[in-house]
């Protein structure tokens, strides 16, 4: 059928590869808050926030229900959150967040790619310094045209950023905000699309093309992971990306 069949092909099984992580990814998120606040997103401000998100993602709901489910199984209960730190080629600085229930094979994994792609693990905080780290919401934009009038109206509740983007706008502060931003939005009606947390780097590197891709190779490596939930780094990359259908 051609090479632009076989390329919209591509895309597309990357695209499906890509939501099942997220689904993945949103699973394990409801595990770990169901695990630490119940089963009732009323009293679970952490569930409603996970809930929300698999509602952006358009996640199934037999896939939530089979996510409840397990979190009831107390062979989860071991599921926990670890993060790892290190540097790749040419000094790019990487933060990656895991979500495992075995600690050991996680471990093995990450060393594993950096070692493969020329970089190297580090310890706890050796690279955490060069990235502010931010909660997030996106909220509905209907209704809400003066950005500066709502940036002051949250500013209270830990908004220090407020701004447009596509369908809807985004809100950062700082991570330690993220229950009082949610308490803000939630109790003035606001309506959450999703929320989460974010790695911005202070201080970012810019690389020749051959060096991105060499970059590219560990990262894809990283988020292919089971276990890896979030990868960040501190490379600029002003390539242009060829629109998916």
């Amino acid at each position: 059928m051609g090479r632009a069949f076989e390329f919209r092909k591509a895309r597309k099984f990357k695209r499906w590869a890509k939501m099942a992580k997220t689904f993945s990814r949103l699973g394990k998120d409801i595990v770990i808050a169901i695990k630490e606040g119940g089963p009732d997103p009323e009293s679970n401000s952490k569930l409603r926030a996970v809930m929300q998100n698999c509602r952006a993602a358009n996640m199934p709901k037999d896939i939530v229900e089979r996510a409840i489910k397990k979190a009831k199984d107390k062979d989860t209960s071991n599921y926990k959150e670890v993060v790892f730190e290190g540097y790749g080629p040419h000094g790019i600085a990487i933060i990656v967040e895991t979500t495992t229930d075995n600690n050991q094979r996680t471990v093995a994994n990450v060393r594993s790619y950096f070692n493969k792609y020329n970089g190297s693990l580090g310890t706890s905080g050796s690279v955490s310094f060069m990235f502010e780290h931010n909660s997030f919401f996106k909220i509905k934009a209907e209704g809400h045209d003066d950005l500066e009038e709502l940036e002051l109206e949250l500013i209270d509740f830990g908004a220090e950023e407020v701004f447009h983007e596509e369908d809807g706008i985004m809100i950062y502060g700082p991570f330690d905000k993220f229950g009082s931003l949610q308490s803000g939005l939630e109790e003035n009606n606001f309506e959450i699309i999703s929320s989460g947390f974010d790695r911005i780097p202070t201080n970012s590197k810019e690389l020749t093309e051959p060096q991105m891709e060499e970059i590219d190779k560990i990262l894809q490596k990283l988020e292919e992971d089971e276990d890896v939930a979030k990868v960040f780094h501190n490379m600029i990359d002003n390539r242009e990306h060829a629109d998916e259908e």
